[in-house]
């Protein structure tokens, strides 16, 4: 296991955010999380809040001033777990493209240009930007903006349906445990366990990898191990 990391984590308000922070802080070697959000929150022992405008047109370049500061103290990983979810039937693919391109593209090119190695991206299953279906279509569109930037270590993280998860009903759920394979189920906990194994294992490593529900449940067990 990697020695002394931090986490910059962008997202992690939310409830797969919230399991990969709970994972990265049960990890002893991990020094600090700094999770960015729009608002102060309030935060547990380890844990920093760093308030930042993330539509702001220097969004890039003040990500970029936090991660060298955070960088000054060893080494740092950066997540970003934004996402709608059941959400996003509501917003228009402009508006989604706001958050999912334009904002977490911001974000993934300040932890770059600060010298930030690793990325961990969540995104979902079958992801394409080449889709018919907008949702899909626009987690491809995200995908491959962060592919572009071009961070030594990117983590593709695409899970089937979240379960354990406040914006899942149930029935999705029960749904989800009758579909095999990459569009099934995988419990959040499993989900942020995965990124965290990524970050503490995996971090000086190179290439992309992409994480399907298998993948996550095999990466999320060798953090236990």
């Amino acid at each position: 296991m990697n020695q002394n990391f931090a986490a910059i984590v962008l997202g992690g308000t939310g409830q797969v955010g919230g399991a990969a922070v709970a994972e990265l802080l049960a990890i002893p070697e991990c020094r600090e999380v700094v999770m960015v959000t729009r608002k102060p929150i309030a935060m547990p022992s380890r844990v920093r809040n760093v308030v930042l405008d993330t539509g702001a047109a220097d969004f890039a370049e003040r990500t970029a001033a936090l991660a060298r500061e955070v960088l000054s103290q060893g080494p740092v990983s950066a997540v970003s777990c934004v996402g709608v979810g059941s959400g996003s039937a509501r917003w228009s693919e402009e508006e989604l493209k706001q958050l999912e391109i334009g904002v977490v593209g911001a974000f993934a090119r300040g932890c770059h240009d600060a010298g930030i190695a690793q990325f961990c991206l969540l995104s979902a299953a079958g992801s394409t930007a080449r889709s018919h279906f907008r949702y899909v279509r626009v987690m491809g569109m995200k995908e491959d903006t962060v592919r572009a930037i071009g961070f030594t270590r990117l983590a593709i993280f695409r899970p089937g349906i979240i379960v354990g998860n406040a914006h899942t009903p149930a029935w999705v759920g029960w749904l989800g445990s009758l579909v095999p394979g990459r569009f099934g189920n995988i419990d959040q906990r499993i989900l942020g366990r995965s990124i965290a194994a990524e970050i503490a294992l995996h971090s000086r490593e190179a290439g992309e990898v992409i994480l399907e529900n298998a993948a996550m449940k095999k990466l999320a067990a060798q953090l236990n191990s």
